[in-house]
């Protein structure tokens, strides 16, 4: 499954610049809002869903080279945020519904960490 069938279906929103999302296909998926679980436990190439939304998460995501952040719960980036991510080329995506809802969302969807 590709970002943009994810970003379909979960109708969520972009923050940052558009990408061919549907060349970006997440291996996994992580859900934590400590950073250092997020540093010891995603994956490259997954999906990291928080409802984080300042600086310190772009910083992370380039890190690890993480698909895509899905901010949850209706939380919104900085304009420095965003221009960080765009800089980093992280991908900030934003949804309405709690992290809980998300996960599960994703899972029936098939994503599993690979």
């Amino acid at each position: 499954m590709n970002l943009q069938q994810i970003i379909d279906q979960l109708s969520l929103s972009s923050f940052t610049e558009p990408k061919n999302y549907s060349e970006i296909v997440p291996g996994s998926g992580y859900c934590s809002d400590l950073l250092s679980c997020v540093m010891t436990g995603a994956k490259s190439k997954g999906l990291w869903i928080t409802l984080q939304a300042h600086s310190n998460i772009v910083a992370v995501a380039a890190l690890l080279e993480i698909s895509a952040i899905v901010i949850t719960e209706g939380a919104i980036p900085d304009p420095a945020t965003i221009k960080k991510a765009n800089e980093e080329n992280i991908i900030l995506l934003g949804t309405s519904e709690a992290n809980f809802e998300v996960v599960g969302k994703l899972w029936s969807m098939g994503l599993r960490n690979q």
